[in-house]
């Protein structure tokens, strides 16, 4: 039987994806979507395989479309919202927007918990992403210097990213104590946020997607882990990945390394 699934923020850059995504995998299918502002009821599916319920008021399309996953990628006070709707309907979570304060992923965390619901929510679902933050956690321990600098598209809202922030936090976490820094200039603004002595140096710009490197130092020698995302499509393997993997998982997941048997090793 397929996986029946609702997406929130269907008409944005990356609802738009996931759709064509989702219409593609076999063992998914689309029952319902919404979107800030709608012109129709219904939204044309892009594999030609007929329409699905459209709306902006996500209540009754989870009530008269019942389905298992809701994914969505729109914003964190969106996705909050939409995950105390879900969660109290019994529908698994895959969250992907980011801007989510500690308190709003406990609140996750315990939505699911009080639903019997699986929840992914993740940074970064480009499995690229993923293995680059597990590489740096491994080298974290041995170097003593780190800064990370992440590069995105100019529409992105928040600065620094949500991946360059958990990537500084496991690292440190990875090595039991903050990195070592150098001493600061006088001008220590232009060293940009520092997060457990990591700086995070972030670039907005047109032509970019997304791009993230971690750059280690010590005595005569450095080391530099970079992922590029050229496109959306980088997300859609992890995206089907945790649409699959909440059918069999109750509580919150935070990140796709548990998804990917990477947590033990890190």
């Amino acid at each position: 039987m397929k996986i029946r699934v609702v997406v929130q923020g269907a008409l944005g850059r990356m609802g738009k994806e996931i759709v064509s995504a989702l219409c593609q995998e076999p063992e998914t299918e689309i029952v319902g979507a919404t979107e800030l502002s709608v012109t129709t009821d219904s939204l044309v599916l892009p594999d030609g395989s007929g329409s699905v319920p459209f709306s902006t008021d996500l209540t009754p399309i989870l009530t008269d479309t019942q389905p298992d996953v809701l994914v969505d990628f729109s914003t964190a006070v969106a996705a909050m919202s939409a995950a105390r709707i879900a969660t109290d309907k019994g529908i698994n979570l895959v969250i992907g927007a980011t801007g989510f304060s500690p308190d709003d992923i406990d609140e996750i965390e315990r939505l699911a918990q009080s639903g019997g619901v699986g929840a992914v929510v993740a940074p970064n679902f480009a499995l690229g992403a993923v293995l680059m933050m597990h590489l740096a956690k491994m080298a974290a321990p041995y170097l003593d210097y780190a800064e990370i600098i992440e590069l995105h598209h100019d529409k992105k809202a928040d600065a620094p990213s949500g991946t360059s922030l958990l990537t500084a936090r496991e690292m440190a976490e990875a090595r039991g104590k903050p990195f070592s820094q150098p001493p600061a200039p006088d001008e220590a603004e232009s060293r940009g946020k520092t997060v457990d002595g990591v700086a995070i140096h972030s670039v907005r710009l047109p032509g970019l997607m997304a791009h993230q490197e971690v750059i280690f130092g010590a005595a005569g020698q450095t080391l530099r882990i970079r992922h590029d995302q050229i496109s959306r499509e980088a997300f859609m393997p992890g995206i089907i990945l945790a649409v699959k993997e909440v059918m069999k998982r109750k509580g919150l997941t935070r990140g796709l390394p548990a998804l990917l048997d990477l947590e033990e090793t890190s």
